[in-house]
């Protein structure tokens, strides 16, 4: 009998490059209900959380998510907008303006989606979407311009468990940080400036950064030295001194030592000092989200203001700001480098 040839694969009809836009989620809706898988699923990441897994399991499932998806639903409700949450809003927002914006200078042969680490729409999925308009090549940028092992390496272990799947595999970029980039920091300057140019200048400008547990830092992650460097190189971009402005950071979990100062202490003794004006602003953050609009915006203004603070000021993040999408396109640009995205000819 004559042999069977085996079926042949057939090539993508037009090879592309793609850019994944990462950031970390939100729940689909603000309830309990939405909020469990969510907080299930990230305080379950083990870059996240590292304690030893069968005592942090039951932690997490026999205490924390019967009490805290009520609570954080809450306050994402607190926040919500008729389009659905807003980091989910600027993030999908920012994808299709760097997509534009790398359309304006002739990468026309490239797709652009974004994706959350976790929660919807996942980055598997998306993976999955590019796979099938042809995508041969992937750059992996993230929205976090400062590299943490809880934040960059767990979106690029998400990437690799996708790829355990599959049998043709992309070739793939990781964008690791830009926590120096000068087009960053000019947009996050022009920001400030913006904003004092409208409501004046503080006595003080507090920079408040994602915490992470101080153990991680002794490990080996870079986070802090990086945060530090951005809030430099933004001080002396604004022409701050050492005494008008703080770095600190917020968001602590649990009873670790996290990096200090931490955030609302801060502006509590800011305001029992007699400082008579605060603005904070979140470099750390590109688009706003329950971190910056909740926790800064509405607690952090209470805490100084409880305290004898009699102005606080919470500056947005860059969020679709002209100068940030520049600045993104410029990052991806150059990781994108000896990669086909315009059209010959």
């Amino acid at each position: 009998m004559p042999s069977i040839a085996p079926p042949v694969t057939p090539l993508p009809a037009t090879p592309r490059t793609a850019v994944l836009w990462c950031n970390l989620g939100s729940p689909d809706a603000p309830t309990a209900k939405a909020v469990r898988p969510y907080l299930s699923e990230f305080l379950g990441d083990p870059r996240v959380v590292e304690i030893p897994r069968a005592i942090w399991w039951l932690i997490l499932h026999g205490i924390i998510l019967r009490v805290r998806p009520a609570k954080s639903a809450a306050k994402y409700a607190s926040i919500w907008l008729a389009e659905g949450s807003p980091l989910k809003v600027w993030t999908e927002k920012q994808a299709k303006l760097l997509a534009g914006w790398l359309g304006e200078r002739g990468h026309r042969q490239l797709s652009v989606r974004h994706a959350m680490r976790y929660a919807n729409p996942s980055i598997g999925s998306q993976l999955d979407a590019l796979m099938a308009e042809g995508a041969t090549r992937v750059l992996v940028l993230q929205a976090y311009p400062q590299y943490s092992a809880t934040t960059t390496a767990s979106v690029i272990d998400a990437v690799n468990a996708w790829t355990l799947k599959q049998r043709r595999l992309p070739e793939l970029r990781f964008v690791n940080d830009y926590h120096d980039d000068p087009a960053y920091i000019e947009a996050l300057a022009r920001s400030v400036e913006a904003y004092w140019k409208q409501n004046g200048r503080p006595d003080q400008l507090v920079m408040s950064f994602h915490g992470i547990p101080e153990r991680n830092i002794r490990l080996g992650d870079p986070y802090q030295s990086q945060c530090l460097a951005t809030a430099r190189l933004l001080a002396e971009r604004l022409g701050l001194s050492e005494a008008q402005h703080r770095v600190t950071f917020q968001s602590r979990f649990g009873r670790a030592k996290w990096l200090e100062p931490y955030t609302e202490p801060t502006l509590r003794e800011l305001g029992a000092a007699g400082t008579q004006r605060v603005d904070v602003l979140c470099p750390g953050f590109p688009a706003d989200c329950l971190e910056t609009l909740e926790e800064i915006a509405m607690e952090g203004r209470e805490a100084f203001l409880h305290t004898g603070g009699k102005e606080f000021h919470y500056i947005p993040c860059l969020n679709d700001s002209p100068l940030w999408i520049d600045a993104l396109t410029g990052i991806a640009e150059r990781h994108l480098a000896g990669w086909p995205t315009k059209p010959a000819g």
